[in-house]
């Protein structure tokens, strides 16, 4: 859409795939939907990555596994940044490349689709906790105390603490090696992602019924207490406990069943995001998939299966792309 000479290349790094820009403006990290983001999200998701690559991005495709367990695949993401932050800088200079965009954490968005929203939510949330344990500790039991038992807060409380600690350390160790590297301090503004501009599409915060069938099967895992963590309600929760979420935009689609109900929360209950962020395009859920052949985008996934490139990006890449700027802008 900018520069259509710039080829899309990802290597791996740590657990992630990263496409370094040669002068980037800043860098998006995306995190799939299910399925998707588990298997190939830099195929499914090419056209999409392409466009925000042109637009003067590094990218980083962040994996997670399929888990119940959404409070420690959020920290799993959380540590992989501070596992990618200093090898960016490290990458880029070897290269030659600009790495100016990096050494400002306020330069990292968040793009996330459908479940991928869920954790980029949890990461904001947890922004809102207290730096004492103390303080910590009484956060999380307001939050919990009508929806998990005091096990499974202990539990919550434990990880969380383990967490924070150890983002604490990371941060220490990528100051050390990024000035190592290029003799340059890094702004490092929050341990989560305060500040970082993020974007949902088709956003699906569900609970254990929408990837178990039947219901009574999930009915039963909910009851062992082994379902999905956080539920749908403590997410809730920790979303507007936060008092965040003020540079968020949302994108939801016009025929997506599935994203329907969390769509609607975020604008009718938590009000958020104002009405500049807020996107409502025609498509399914899962519209942002696609690839470029010549001069047409394909998605088997849904309904026209085949765009000309320019009705595509009229029709979702430029609403993404506008989101994006807007936010940087409005921090």
């Amino acid at each position: 859409m900018v520069n259509a000479n710039l080829k899309l290349r990802f290597k791996p790094v740590s657990h992630s795939w990263v496409a370094l820009h040669p002068q980037p403006k800043g860098v998006i990290q995306f995190i799939a939907g299910a399925f998707f983001g588990t298997f190939g999200p830099m195929i499914f998701y090419r056209y999409l990555l392409q466009c925000l690559y042109e637009q003067g991005y590094t990218i980083i495709l962040l994996p997670f596994n399929f888990t119940f367990n959404h409070y420690v695949e959020a920290g799993f993401l959380m540590r992989e940044q501070y596992e990618i932050l200093p090898e960016l800088v490290r990458m880029a200079s070897v290269e030659g490349y600009d790495y100016e965009a990096y050494l400002d954490d306020k330069n990292f968005s968040w793009i996330g689709h459908s479940l991928g929203c869920k954790y980029i939510s949890l990461l904001e949330g947890f922004t809102a906790l207290p730096p004492e344990p103390q303080d910590r500790e009484k956060f999380i039991r307001n939050l919990l105390s009508y929806t998990s038992d005091e096990s499974q807060i202990e539990s919550v409380i434990a990880d969380i603490n383990v967490l924070f600690e150890e983002l604490k350390r990371k941060i220490v160790e990528d100051r050390k090696l990024i000035y190592s590297y290029v003799n340059r301090e890094i702004k490092i503004n929050s341990v989560f992602i305060k500040g970082q501009a993020s974007v949902l599409l088709a956003p699906a915060i569900a609970d254990t019924g929408s990837a178990i069938r039947p219901q009574f099967l999930a009915n039963l895992i909910d009851n062992l207490g082994w379902g999905v963590k956080p539920t749908v309600e403590e997410t809730h929760n920790l979303i507007k406990d936060s008092g965040l979420f003020n540079i968020m935009g949302l994108v939801c689609f016009q025929s997506d069943n599935i994203a329907k109900v969390t769509c609607e929360w975020f604008t009718n209950i938590l009000k958020k995001p104002p009405q500049e962020f807020l996107q409502s395009v025609k498509g399914g859920h899962l519209k942002p998939l696609g690839i470029q052949l010549g001069k047409y985008v394909i998605n088997l996934f849904n309904r026209p299966l085949i765009e000309s490139v320019q009705e595509r990006n009229r029709g979702f890449e430029s609403h993404v792309i506008q989101l994006i700027e807007e936010l940087k802008n409005n921090k």
